[in-house]
């Protein structure tokens, strides 16, 4: 009867430690653990594979003989970190290092596969560096584009790998956004912009000059993809020029009309394509509503791919890379429970072999479900969005976090984030509001975010939370809501206003003064700053809009606890204005959580900085919501 007793006091035991029996707690490091190998690359033959391995807290390139699996380690870092690298031809790779300094100065090097012959290209950089074309042209040059000439606008140069030199190859007038070169790295297509409206413009070789082609507001979706081989003169782009979703279609760059229509469905949006320069036809478009799935334009293309399906049932995929042939594919899976791994897949072989797991330390049975949901908002537009609940409790009168995500644009999509299924974890629903002005679900409901910051867009994240009430989901009594950058901003303005709705809330590296955001856009990005202003507002025309709109102007009517993380050496973020706010805060006795993290490109301060951050929000939540 004892050994009964004692082993029934130790079940107990076990289940205090878990919430309703099944999931217990999981460590903050195992959600945002950093990857110990990533941003795998195949070169051009599809024999050599490059990663970036983590070596002395840096990550460092590595190319593994694909025929042999030895491995070889190219760099030894120890003050610069590696932000991305590429294949150039089969036996040189090109990689690009920066410092986690606000002013992020840059080195570029290229180098030979087995580590001989490294080549400094550039050193101690603070502009930046866009890669057009990636492949080597004559044995030596590559495409890209670069503001070192004026830190507002983007040239286009020959990047010269031998000795590094840069010849410009096209001069940017001052409006030019974006450029593109045909399959051959000739340089064809300009994207000029006035900060309202882009005009396409094209020129048939590069002894000719450029000649606009079509101009359409900023709302209107126009994105080149590729040239068709066979077509000259014809560009395969996603567009919803006259429609409300994006389509693929093929434009007649004489023209400037519509060849033909690719692919178009008035309740899809496409997302993505791809294109392949060895078949010379797109394989498919990926399209979004509240999950990505593919489409293929040809039964031939279906076949093949749908061998990648079958080999990883139960999981989306996404191709990250492949070689010249199409034959070698780096692939990344993942699910809404599961970040995922990388896989190389060889066509020819239908052979699918696993490379990495992204996150090891996460396992699937254990994280909650991202469902999908919609609720009217109070002018009866329909709202999207995900509401993920805790995995093993009951469904009803939960604690729930509402995440409104980052903009302007943007939008919250399925798949694993680590943010939600941490707060799961914890115990929280979590709600995410594809607000009105979010990307995916056309141009209408894109431009009915326009200047409704301080309003709607608040209303149907509001409107959401008491579709939760309504529905039994939420504890009315038990809602916070946080977010990072503008998702801060709409916190931030949604909990003052809202006290009778919301507990508590805060940001993370959340924009509190819209008129220190517009002023601190980057000198290359200025050529859009009339489409700012459509978006979120002039300073000069709307300053009162702005002002009212603005959380740094009414600390005076906040009342409940807020939680702030800042970084300090985040370009885009006014530390000293964030610091002062929280003061003016204090003064008026609001409970501030205040804390400093890094989020630059060395992956362990990286790590580091989100656990501190997510450790302080945990106790945030707990302390405000959990308690109470």
């Amino acid at each position: 009867m004892l050994k009964r007793i004692i082993l029934l006091v130790f079940i107990a035991a076990i289940c205090a430690c878990k919430r309703s029996g099944d999931v217990g707690i999981i460590p903050v490091d195992d959600f945002f653990k950093t990857q110990d190998k990533a941003y795998y690359r195949i070169s051009p033959d599809g024999k050599s594979l490059s990663y970036l391995k983590l070596q002395d807290k840096k990550l460092d390139l590595f190319v593994e003989n694909l025929a042999t699996g030895k491995s070889v380690q190219l760099t030894h870092l120890t003050e610069k970190s590696i932000s991305f690298h590429f294949w150039t031809s089969n036996n040189e790779l090109i990689y690009y290092a920066e410092d986690d300094t606000k002013e992020r100065k840059s080195d570029l090097f290229v180098i030979n596969k087995d580590g001989s012959k490294q080549v400094q290209l550039s050193s101690n950089e603070k502009t930046r560096v866009r890669v057009i074309e990636d492949q080597l042209i004559d044995d030596k040059y590559i495409i890209v584009a670069s503001n070192k000439r004026d830190s507002t606008v983007f040239d286009v140069y020959r990047l010269n790998v031998r000795n590094g030199k840069m010849e410009i190859a096209a001069k940017n007038p001052g409006n030019i956004t974006e450029w593109m070169t045909d399959n051959k790295g000739i340089l064809k297509i300009a994207v000029a912009s006035d900060g309202v409206n882009e005009t396409l413009l094209y020129r048939e070789n590069e002894r000719k000059p450029f000649l606009p082609v079509i101009t359409n507001n900023f709302e209107t979706t126009f994105q080149p993809v590729a040239f068709p081989e066979n077509e000259p003169n014809v560009l395969y782009a996603i567009s919803s020029v006259n429609r409300d979703k994006n389509a693929l279609v093929a434009l007649d760059l004489k023209t400037g009309k519509e060849k033909k229509v690719l692919f178009a469905n008035d309740t899809l949006n496409v997302t993505e394509t791809r294109y392949s320069r060895i078949q010379n036809k797109i394989m498919f478009v990926t399209c979004e509503t509240w999950k990505k799935q593919k489409y293929y334009l040809d039964n031939e293309t279906k076949l093949t791919y749908s061998k990648i399906d079958q080999l990883l049932p139960g999981t989306e995929w996404r191709i990250m890379d492949n070689d010249k042939m199409d034959n070698v594919f780096v692939v990344r899976t993942f699910t809404d429970k599961n970040p995922g791994s990388y896989y190389l897949y060889t066509v020819s072989e239908n052979k699918l072999k696993k490379l990495t797991d992204i996150n090891s330390s996460i396992k699937g049975e254990s994280m909650s479900d991202m469902k999908p949901i919609s609720f009217k908002s109070s002018d009866s537009l329909t709202i999207n969005g995900y509401l993920t609940l805790p995995k093993g409790t009951k469904k009803t009168n939960l604690p729930v976090v509402v995440l409104p995500h980052n903009g302007p644009g943007g939008r919250n999509t399925w798949g694993y984030n680590a943010e939600v299924q941490f707060l799961a974890n914890r115990g929280y629903a979590v709600l995410q509001v594809n607000y009105r002005g979010s990307n995916g679900y056309g141009k209408s409901f894109y431009a009915a975010g326009f200047k409704e910051w301080d309003d709607k867009i608040q209303e149907d994240v509001n409107d959401g939370v008491r579709w939760l009430i309504a529905n039994k989901i939420a504890n009315p009594k038990k809602i916070a809501i946080y977010g990072n950058g503008f998702g801060g901003y709409i916190a931030l303005n949604c909990l003052y206003k809202n006290a009778d709705l919301y507990s508590c809330g805060g940001s993370n590296s959340g924009v509190i003064n819209l008129f220190s955001y517009l002023k601190g856009i980057p000198p290359f990005l200025k050529s859009n700053l009339q489409m700012y202003y459509e978006i979120i507002g002039n300073p000069v025309t709307d300053t009162d809009y702005l002002r009212s709109a603005s959380p740094v102007f009414h600390a005076d009517r906040f009342k409940l606890p807020l939680f702030i993380a800042q970084n300090p050496k985040d370009p885009r973020v006014n530390v000293a204005e964030g610091v002062q706010f929280i003061k003016e805060l204090k003064k008026r006795n609001v409970p501030v959580t205040y804390i400093e993290k890094e989020e630059g490109p060395n992956p362990i301060k990286r790590q580091q900085g989100r656990t501190a951050l997510y450790k302080a929000l945990e106790e945030f939540l707990k302390n405000n919501i959990s308690k109470k």
